[in-house]
C-alpha cells in the first residue's frame, strides 16, 4: 500500500491521539484489539481488523506508541513533564499540551513512512518494530541530552552494564534469575498457542494487554518481546522447544538492550521493541519464518 493523503492524515491522528492517553496506555489498547482481531479471523469474519485497527494508524505501535513516547520526551525538554521516559503519563493531562499533541502526530506520520518504507524494500524482520527503535532514537536526538546511548555516572554504578535498581528498566525483571524463568515460561506457552492457533499474534495481544497490570499497580511482566518472537520460532519449526528458547533469548536480549539505551538515557528508546526486531530477524533468516 502506497502513502496516500488520507494515510497521512490518519497517522497523524493517531500519534496525536497516542500522545492524550499516553504511549504505554496506547499501546495496551494495540494488545486488546490484537485479541479482537484474531478472534474475529479465527472465526471467519471478513476484512484484516488486525493489520487495520490494532497495527494500523489508530494504534499501531510505529504511530500511536511511537508518537505518545515522542510527545513525552518533548515535553519534558519542554519543562512540562517530569521523566522524558515516562510513557505511562496521559499526556492531555498536561494543560498547556497542544504543542505536545502535534509533536505526537508529527512523529506518527514519522512512524508510517519509515514503516512503509522499510516494507517496501522487503526488510527481512518486523518493521513495525524496527520504526518504533528509529522513532525513538530521533526523538532522543531531538530532545533529549544524554545521547543516543545515555550518559553513564560513575558515581551510581561502578559500569554502565551492573546497574541498580533506582536506574532499571524493570527492577523487578532485571536478573538472570527473574529473567530465565519468564522468559522460558511465557516461551514455552506462546509457542504452544501459536502451534495450536495458526497465528503469532494470540500472545502478543495477551501479553500487550496484560501491560495494564504494569500501568495500574506500578509494576508487573513485561513480556510481549518474550511471547511474539516465542511465537514466531515455534511456528516455524512446528516446535514448542523453540518457543521457550526465543523466549529467553528475548527476556535476555530486552535487559541487554534496557541497559543499552534505557537505563542511563532520559528519554524512552524501547526494549521490547529492539528485541522483537532483533529476533524476528533471526527466525526469518535463519528459522525460515514469515508473517
Amino acid at each position: 500500500m502506497g502513502i496516500t493523503l488520507n494515510l497521512v492524515l490518519a497517522a497523524f491522528g493517531g500519534g496525536l491521539f497516542g500522545s492524550a492517553i499516553g504511549a504505554l496506555p496506547a499501546f495496551i489498547f494495540t494488545g486488546f484489539l490484537v485479541l479482537a482481531g484474531e478472534a474475529l479471523a479465527l472465526a471467519g469474519g471478513a476484512g484484516d481488523f488486525t493489520g487495520v485497527i490494532a497495527f494500523g494508524t489508530l494504534f499501531g505501535p510505529h504511530i500511536a506508541f511511537a508518537g505518545g513516547a515522542a510527545a513525552t520526551a518533548y515535553a519534558a525538554s519542554k519543562g512540562k513533564l517530569e521523566g522524558g521516559a515516562n510513557i505511562l503519563k496521559p499526556l492531555m493531562g498536561i494543560r498547556e499540551n497542544w504543542d505536545i499533541l502535534l509533536v505526537g502526530g508529527a512523529f506518527g506520520v514519522l512512524g508510517l513512512v519509515v514503516n512503509q518504507f522499510l516494507a517496501s524494500i522487503g526488510t527481512p524482520s518486523d518493521t513495525i518494530a524496527i520504526t518504533v527503535v528509529v522513532s525513538a532514537l530521533v526523538h532522543r536526538v531531538a530532545f533529549g541530552e544524554t545521547g543516543i546511548f545515555g550518559k553513564y555516572d560513575p558515581e551510581v554504578s561502578d559500569s554502565r552494564w551492573s546497574i541498580t535498581p533506582d536506574i532499571a528498566w524493570l527492577p523487578w525483571q532485571m536478573n538472570l534469575s527473574q529473567l530465565i524463568p519468564i522468559g522460558l515460561g511465557t516461551g514455552l506457552v506462546a509457542g504452544f498457542v501459536a502451534i495450536e492457533t495458526g497465528t503469532v499474534f494470540i500472545m502478543f495481544g495477551i501479553t500487550a494487554a496484560s501491560l495494564i497490570i504494569l500501568q495500574t499497580m506500578g509494576e508487573g511482566p513485561v513480556t510481549h518481546h518474550i511471547a511474539f518472537p516465542a511465537a514466531a520460532a515455534a511456528m516455524a519449526t512446528n516446535s514448542v522447544i523453540w518457543g521457550g528458547i526465543f523466549g529467553v533469548l528475548g527476556a535476555i536480549l530486552g535487559e541487554f538492550y534496557a541497559r543499552l539505551f534505557y537505563s542511563w538515557g532520559d528519554t524512552h528508546i524501547d526494549p521490547p521493541a529492539a528485541t522483537i526486531a532483533t529476533l524476528i530477524t533471526a527466525a526469518m533468516l535463519f528459522l525460515g519464518f514469515s508473517f
